[in-house]
C-alpha cells in the first residue's frame, strides 16, 4: 500500500509512506543529471523541458550574465518558494528539484492523488540555481567573491537582489533554503554523520519563536520523522544563532516560515546521489504537509528534541603513534581529513593533519591503534618513469613496501588526477610530509624497523593486506 487515500483525489493529512516516497523517486529521477558537478548550461534544456507544465520566467542575470530562472507550478492559495545553490558548490538539493519537477509533471499513475492535492492547495515557485557563476567553477561564492548568504541586506550582488525581489513579489507563506554542509558534521555526541541538518532560522538575537517560525519547526518535525525511518540517528539541528546578514534569518523576519535543509555526508556516497534521494523525499513530504496542514499535528517540543549537529568527524584517527623528538619517544593521537580540491571537470583529494594530542572527542570513519608503531619518513624512488601509464597499482604497492612514498615522471600535467596508491611528482623532486598539525600526512608507520603501514596523502594503506580503495590523487 503506497499511502492512505480516502478517494482518488483526496487523502488524509497523514504522512506519505516511505514506500511511496522511494517509489516516486525511483520512477522520476532525472537521468540527465548523474553527478553533482554540473553547470548552468547543463540545466537550461532541463528547465525548458518543463515549460509547458511550469511557468518559466527569467528573473535576471548573474554578474557573468548567466540567466537565473524561476519555475512556478500549482493553483492553490498557499504560496511556497524554494531556492537552491545559493552557494555554487552546494548542488545536492538542485538535483532533487529536477527529480521533483519530473514527478510534478507526471500523470496517469498511482501518484496522481498526491499531485492533485499539491496542485489544488499550493502555488510553488522554484528557483533551482541562484548562483550560476559559482556553479560554473563549483565554488561557494559568486564572481564578486561575495557569499550570497551574507548579502540579504546590503544587496550588493545582482543574485541577491533577484532573490530578495522574488520573495517580495511572491510573498510566500513557506520558504525552503537549500544548502550543502561539509561532510565532517556529526550528530552531537555520536559517531553518526549528520547526513541531513535542519533549521527553522531565528529572526532576532533572542531566537524567539513566533507563529512564523513555529510553522517551520512543525514542518521540520514531519520531515525528520521520514528521515528517521531511513537514516536513523543521522539528522542534526543547525545552530540557530541569529545572523543579521543571512537570507534564511531575514526571510523568516520578513514573514515567511523558512526551512533550512543542509545536505551533509553519507559514507560511501561521495557524489551525494543517495542524499539527493533523501532531499526529494523530505521536500515532497514537506509540501504534502503544507498542502494538507499536516504539520499542525507536530509541536515545537518535537523540533527542539532533534539533536544538534557538531563537527567532530574525521576520515582517519591514529592512536598512540610514537614520534621521536630530541631522542625521546612520545605517544600521540592525530586526526586526518581528506578534503576535495576543485580542478576543471573534477576534483582531487588533499589530506591534512587537522589536530593531534588527545583526540578522544573525535569520531573517525577509520581508526588505527598504532601502539608500538613509530613515525617513519619515506623516500622518492630514484628512477624516473616516462609517464603515469608506466605505473601499475601492483608496481606502486611494491615500491611502497620498499620505503618509497613517491615516484617521478617525465610527462604529465600537474594536478591531473590519478588513482594510484603512491605520490606522483612531475613539477618537483620532493614531497612534503610530517606528523605536526597542518602537515601533509605522507609517512610510514614501522615496528622494529619494518614498515607496516603507509600514509599517502592521508590514505591509510596496510602494506601486508591492502584493501580496495578509490584514490583521488593529483600529480604534483
Amino acid at each position: 500500500m503506497l499511502t492512505s487515500y480516502k478517494t482518488a483525489n483526496k487523502y488524509t493529512n497523514e504522512p506519505l509512506s516511505i514506500e511511496t516516497l522511494e517509489a516516486a523517486y525511483k520512477k522520476y529521477k532525472e537521468a540527465a543529471i548523474t553527478n553533482r558537478r554540473f553547470k548552468h548550461a547543463d540545466l537550461q534544456p532541463l528547465i525548458q523541458k518543463h515549460s509547458q507544465e511550469f511557468k518559466v520566467e527569467v528573473l535576471g542575470e548573474s554578474i557573468d550574465h548567466r540567466s537565473i530562472s524561476s519555475m512556478d507550478w500549482g493553483n492553490g492559495k498557499t504560496k511556497v518558494m524554494l531556492w537552491s545553490q545559493m552557494h555554487g558548490n552546494e548542488s545536492t538539493a538542485t538535483m532533487a528539484l529536477f527529480d521533483l519537477f519530473n514527478f510534478l509533471e507526471g500523470s496517469g499513475d498511482e501518484f496522481d492523488p498526491i499531485r492533485n492535492t499539491l496542485k489544488e492547495n499550493l502555488e510553488i515557485k522554484f528557483i533551482p540555481l541562484i548562483n550560476p557563476d559559482g556553479a560554473e567553477a563549483f565554488k561557494r561564492r559568486n564572481s564578486l567573491d561575495i557569499d550570497l548568504n551574507r548579502d540579504a541586506i546590503s544587496q550588493i550582488s545582482p543574485e541577491a537582489i533577484i532573490l530578495k525581489k522574488a520573495r517580495d513579489d511572491f510573498e510566500p507563506e513557506f520558504g525552503f533554503n537549500l544548502h550543502d554542509q561539509q561532510v565532517y558534521y556529526n550528530v552531537e555526541g555520536t559517531p553518526k554523520q549528520a547526513t541531513i541538518s535542519v533549521l527553522a532560522p531565528a529572526y532576532n538575537y533572542a531566537t524567539d519563536v513566533n507563529d512564523v517560525r513555529e510553522k517551520a519547526m512543525q514542518t521540520i518535525v514531519g520531515m525528520n520523522q521520514v528521515l528517521q525511518q531511513v537514516i536513523p540517528g543521522q539528522v542534526g539541528k543547525y545552530d540557530d544563532a541569529f545572523e543579521p546578514r543571512a537570507f534564511g534569518d531575514n526571510i523568516t523576519k520578513w514573514g515567511t516560515s523558512t526551512i533550512l535543509i543542509e545536505s551533509g555526508g553519507y559514507w560511501g556516497d561521495p557524489d551525494k546521489q543517495y542524499i539527493r534521494q533523501l532531499n526529494f523525499m523530505i521536500i515532497l513530504e514537506a509540501l504534502h504537509e503544507i498542502a494538507t496542514k499536516g504539520y499542525e499535528s507536530y509541536t515545537t517540543e518535537q523540533y527542539f528534541a532533534i539533536p544538534d549537529n557538531d563537527s567532530k568527524l574525521v576520515d582517519l584517527l591514529i592512536n598512540e603513534m610514537q614520534v621521536n623528538v630530541n631522542g625521546k619517544k612520545y605517544p600521540i593521537d592525530l586526526v586526518i581529513r581528506r578534503r576535495e580540491s576543485e580542478i576543471p571537470n573534477g576534483y582531487y583529494v588533499s589530506g591534512s593533519i587537522d589536530d593531534l594530542g588527545d583526540m578522544q572527542v573525535y569520531f573517525a570513519r577509520e581508526t588505527l591503534d598504532a601502539s608500538g608503531l613509530e613515525f617513519t619518513e619515506g623516500k622518492v624512488y630514484e628512477t624516473t618513469f616516462n609517464s603515469i601509464e608506466d605505473l601499475t597499482e601492483e608496481k606502486a604497492l611494491e615500491l611502497l613496501k620498499e620505503g618509497f612514498l613517491a615516484v617521478k615522471i617525465k610527462s604529465g600535467m600537474p594536478k591531473e588526477v590519478h588513482h594510484l596508491p603512491i605520490l606522483v611528482l612531475k613539477s618537483t623532486d620532493t614531497f612534503s610530509g610530517g606528523w605536526t598539525t597542518g602537515s601533509a600526512p605522507n609517512f610510514y608507520l614501522s615496528k622494529n624497523g619494518n614498515l607496516k603501514y603507509a600514509l599517502v596523502n592521508g590514505y591509510l594503506i596496510d602494506l601486508e593486506n591492502p584493501k580496495d580503495e578509490l584514490f583521488m590523487q593529483p600529480i604534483y
